[in-house]
């Protein structure tokens, strides 16, 4: 199994290899990245809650292969912008902690900014 850092440069050989890096720009990367989450919107739309939750077997396939490709741009793009993905989650799941603490968040859907009603 390969971790984040070996993926990453296992990204940046693939474009490498075939002289792709001159078109991952971060606004490329970007616009990819949003076309391909787009990609993974289309399985769900339209869909109830109870639909989304139980994909059959062909359809959850195909929103698998959605999710890597989404992936593959997220890591492209933090790449090219020197950002370190597992660090910058970390720091964010630590910034929503403080945002959202248990004892006013749990079980609550609203927005940390929205007032109680």
């Amino acid at each position: 199994m390969e971790n984040l850092i070996e993926l990453r440069d296992r990204l940046r050989q693939f474009a490498d290899d075939r002289d792709w890096d001159q078109f991952h720009s971060p606004k490329n990367l970007s616009m990819a990245l949003s076309a391909e989450v787009a990609e993974i919107i289309e399985h769900f739309q339209w869909l109830t809650e109870e639909q989304s939750k139980n994909l059959s077997k062909d359809k959850l396939d195909e929103v698998e292969t959605e999710l890597a490709d989404t992936f593959i741009y997220l890591i492209r793009l933090a790449d090219k912008l020197g950002i370190d993905l597992l660090a910058a989650a970390k720091n964010k799941i630590e910034v929503n902690e403080q945002k959202y603490p248990v004892d006013k968040a749990k079980g609550n859907a609203r927005k940390y900014t929205e007032p109680d009603k």
